[in-house]
């Protein structure tokens, strides 16, 4: 007989924190699952660390390929599973689960018959826990047989391991990680909230993120690294080609939301490190983020508040410098209030 869960994990040359992960996974209440480990071709010992846990236990294997990155590790994963499993998830081989994850998320989908559940995360540091600052608002409260629709909070549920899919879904729906980009979950997270007749929305932390402090950054969080601002940008442009291709009369509306959400949540995460940025940084901000704006429409643009306007507009007439003398005017604003309300 399948298992019940199948838990698909990427490995790229993480063996200072593959075995945490593994442990943790290993460690689950819900014991029902088969993990199939992805080996991208790691230059590192993940791959014996990753063979010698197969070999010990026999809900664990391995999958090994070229280095083709975590969207194509994610893909080769999904290929992979064992036919006739019922539920699906995905973890990120440096992070970590509390143990009772799978059986919160897979007893409420057993409850509720949703599409998918999603669930809080925290921020995993070596001084301890936090929350993660991009789950607040859509995980304040529990919302069970909910969609994005009634939480329009929920665009910003953009990560792809805080989810456990039904399959039959998951498979149906027929999106894919993109390969070969950074930022490769929403392109994949944000259509299937479109897609799903119901969400299970859980407020309980069942993830937790880490947050590379040892010189060895992730690629996203190389604030001023132009190929993280070019896929991020892309990524969103994938979002919105997806919403302008579906044929439902909703999905222009879907679309609107979407937008509005770039203007005002995501694209702003790059005016902060503008001012850190060279003038090549300044340039590709300028075209990839002008090209966005361009696609969005002046409408769109035309209902922001002031300080945003602004902004989109100088962005919009290549007026860079203006715009990161303003950008770090704004900085200082903002740290001399942080400081006052400390």
């Amino acid at each position: 007989m399948a298992p019940r869960l199948s838990v698909v994990v990427p490995v790229y040359n993480v063996e200072r924190y593959l075995k945490e992960c593994l442990d943790s996974i290993a460690g689950q209440s819900f014991e029902d699952f088969e993990c199939v480990m992805v080996d991208d071709g790691s230059t590192d010992d993940s791959a014996v660390l990753a063979k010698a846990y197969a070999q010990r236990d026999p809900r664990f294997r391995l999958v090994q390929q070229e280095n083709k990155g975590l969207g194509a590790a994610r893909n080769t994963g999904w290929r992979n599973l064992t036919p006739g499993t019922e539920y699906l998830t995905f973890v990120d081989s440096d992070d970590t689960l509390p143990p009772h994850a799978y059986q919160l998320m897979i007893r409420t989908l057993d409850d509720t018959g949703s599409d998918f559940a999603t669930g809080n995360a925290m921020r995993l540091r070596t001084t301890g826990l936090t929350p993660s600052h991009g789950h607040r608002r859509p995980f304040r409260e529990t919302r069970l047989r909910t969609h994005i629709s009634e939480l329009p909070a929920l665009v910003t549920d953009r990560t792809a391991w805080n989810k456990v899919y039904r399959r039959s879904f998951f498979d149906g729906a027929g999106i894919l990680y993109p390969e070969g980009l950074l930022y490769e979950d929403a392109p994949v997270s944000v259509p299937h909230h479109f897609l799903a007749e119901r969400v299970d929305v859980i407020s309980e932390p069942i993830y937790h993120w880490r947050v590379r402090e040892d010189g060895e950054l992730s690629i996203t969080q190389r604030k001023t690294d132009p190929r993280g601002l070019i896929d991020r940008v892309r990524s969103m442009e994938l979002v919105r080609e997806w919403l302008m291709a579906r044929p439902e009369p909703e999905f222009a509306e879907h679309l609107r939301a979407y937008d509005r959400n770039c203007l005002v949540e995501e694209i702003p995460m790059f005016f902060w490190s503008l001012p850190d940025g060279d003038r090549p940084y300044w340039e590709v901000y300028q075209r990839h983020v002008g090209r966005l704006l361009a696609a969005i429409g002046p409408e769109q643009v035309a209902g922001l508040n002031a300080q945003l306007r602004l902004k989109y507009s100088l962005t919009l007439a290549d007026r860079m410098r203006r715009f990161v003398a303003l950008q770090r005017l704004h900085r200082i604003v903002r740290r001399t209030r942080q400081a006052a309300r400390r």
